[in-house]
């Protein structure tokens, strides 16, 4: 009898979910969601791809692009964004030497806050080589103070948290930014930018609050000759910006190569022994 009735409940409540499901199908079908802006926008707008030397299954860093991403990032964005997960003696993996890193630790415009052990006031020192990179800012208070309220991210895992990746930072920076289209502001009248605010088509919600960084050609100049263009300096900083988030990718994908050709000398062997064992065998 127990049974009986808790088959009963139990089917009534399937009963129930299944109805409340199927009207939550039909009104979606019969009054889908009006679009928004953003994916107005994001449906009409191609999606770039940097094309990076460390993208797909074996992909590797390309050292002289590491440097010059380095460098747009230390004249353009370490002005508001850190990378504090970074350590200044590891720029020697993207082929600084050692005497290189110590100067650039040495010469970095935002300096480490060493409080005074005798009368405990803050104060800073240079930078050392094993020192990580400083925050620009000492807490959000201040960012939220210099930066029309909004808090610069951290960029040291970036690449990663955005979705889309060094792909996402490419577009954002160098293609991202310009005036808001005539057809945007028809469909959508009340959609306008808000004052304080920048349009830039790649970002989530279509207004950022980050100034466009890079404003034209040559705003770096490039030590290794290349040509600076907006494009070439956004693949660059987002090619850097990976490393930072993965600097072991070249090992990673040696491992993950190695561990494949292994499997495959395995079962090549797991066949052969099974093979050898059963050869004898009367099917």
């Amino acid at each position: 009898m127990v049974r009986a009735i808790a088959a009963v409940v139990g089917a009534a409540f399937v009963f129930v979910l299944a109805l409340a499901l199927f009207g939550t199908v039909s009104d979606r079908i019969k009054t889908p969601p009006a679009e928004t802006a953003a994916e107005w926008v994001h449906d009409r707008t191609p999606s770039l791809n940097a094309d990076l030397p460390s993208a797909g299954l074996l992909g590797k860093y390309d050292d002289r692009q590491l440097q010059r991403g380095f460098q747009v990032f230390k004249e353009v964005c370490s002005a508001c964004h850190s990378i504090r997960l970074v350590a200044f003696r590891d720029l020697q993996q993207l082929g600084y030497s050692e005497p290189e890193t110590k100067a650039i630790a040495q010469q970095w415009q935002i300096e480490q806050p060493s409080p005074n052990p005798d009368t405990g006031e803050t104060a800073t020192r240079k930078n050392l080589p094993s020192d990580h990179f400083p925050l620009v800012f000492a807490n959000d208070i201040a960012a939220r103070a210099a930066n029309n309220n909004a808090v610069p991210p951290d960029l040291s895992d970036i690449t990663k948290a955005r979705e889309g990746g060094a792909d996402y930072v490419y577009r954002l920076v160098g293609h991202g930014y310009g005036p808001q289209p005539a057809e945007l502001l028809k469909e959508f009248p009340d959609i306008a930018t808000p004052k304080g605010l920048y349009y830039n088509k790649y970002f989530a919600n279509l207004n950022i609050a980050m100034p466009p960084p890079l404003k034209s050609d040559g705003q770096v100049q490039y030590t290794d000759g290349t040509k600076p263009t907006v494009d070439q300096m956004a693949k660059d900083v987002a090619s850097f910006l990976t490393w930072t988030a993965e600097p072991k990718l070249e090992a990673r994908h040696a491992g993950g190569f190695a561990a494949l050709i292994f499997l495959l000398i395995f079962c090549f062997l797991c066949w052969g022994a099974y093979q050898n064992v059963w050869r004898d065998e009367v099917h």
